[in-house]
């Protein structure tokens, strides 16, 4: 007697969502069954890896990171280069933390000259990221999001306090948006509904429930995802099938498997391969509960994550 694999069938599909320009342009999402299950459905884009750079050289990276960007983090033009030319980027993911008031306190001006300068040098897709503070990112997103007009870029955050304007932004220019709200479902569809009644079309945003590290909330976070995944295919809820942002690095690099000396844990092994691993890891989860875009840090981790993503695939 034959063994016929048991399949789910869903009547909701994930958006497909395009950015970047030119023949560098990607698409993610459009999946029509949970992750890598293309027995099941249509799976017909990978997921993105997109390498995060800064505007600025990062001041709290552990030293097994530094290292690896010390000769171009300087400089977010040459960091940016350095990411499409050398590593193989597909996209970067440009983050303006010296915007942050308890940083740099960099202008709107300054941010949106650092986006020009990082387009004209690199031909992948590009995704502007604030500095995660409410108030100066509605300003700092605004600049970035005309300063980076015709390039269909990805901005984000917008979160429930700053919302209005980065929406704004990101219909007169054109760009896509990330969503942010606060590990809960319920939050994630508030943001979305809201968002789209501005006029904004669903198939032009990312929903980023938020990201958690191995150990520190992983499970929590996996859960969200895949409800909110479940959420736009099994019961298709319009307002839960944009594609899902996994900003893994900045989560991962600040945990302490990562950046305690092996002085002082040293069952714990080596300190560099535990930080890729660390990252490997929750990325990988990521990916399997239902996020279709990265963003990461480490080079050997992005090459292990997307060794998996073709073996899956």
């Amino acid at each position: 007697m034959s063994f016929a694999i048991p399949k789910e069938s869903y009547n909701g599909r994930v958006l497909a969502l395009d950015f970047g320009k030119g023949g560098k342009a990607l698409m993610i999402g459009g999946e029509t069954a949970l992750p890598f299950l293309a027995f099941e459905g249509e799976v017909p884009n990978k997921p993105v890896i997109a390498y995060e750079i800064q505007d600025s050289a990062p001041d709290d990276w552990p030293d097994t990171l530094k290292e690896i960007y010390k000769d171009v983090s300087g400089g977010p033009v040459t960091w940016a280069k350095h990411c499409q030319d050398k590593l193989g980027a597909k996209a970067i993911a440009l983050r303006l933390m010296s915007t942050h008031p308890d940083r740099e306190n960099r202008s709107a001006a300054d941010a949106a000259k650092t986006v020009k300068d990082v387009l004209s040098v690199i031909n992948v897709p590009l995704i502007i990221l604030g500095s995660n503070n409410i108030e100066k990112d509605a300003s700092v997103l605004v600049a970035a999001a005309e300063a980076a007009s015709g390039h269909n870029c990805i901005i984000g955050k917008a979160q429930e306090g700053n919302y209005k304007t980065i929406v704004a932004a990101a219909l007169a220019h054109n760009h896509k948006l990330i969503a942010m709200s606060e590990l809960d479902i319920n939050l994630a569809k508030q943001l979305n509904i809201l968002i789209t009644q501005m006029g904004f079309d669903k198939s032009r945003l990312v929903t980023d429930p938020m990201c958690s590290a191995l150990g520190y909330g992983l499970e929590y976070t996996y859960s969200v995802m895949e409800r909110i995944r479940l959420a736009g295919l099994a019961q298709n809820d319009a307002t839960m099938q944009p594609p899902i942002l996994g900003d893994i690095g900045i989560y991962v690099w600040k945990t302490k498997e990562t950046t305690a000396e092996e002085s002082d844990v040293p069952g714990w092994g080596s300190l560099k391969e535990r930080g890729i691993a660390w990252e490997a890891v929750s990325a990988t989860a990521m990916l399997t509960a239902g996020s279709n875009l990265l963003i990461m840090r480490h080079p050997d981790a992005v090459e292990a994550v997307e060794k998996t993503i073709n073996e899956l695939c």
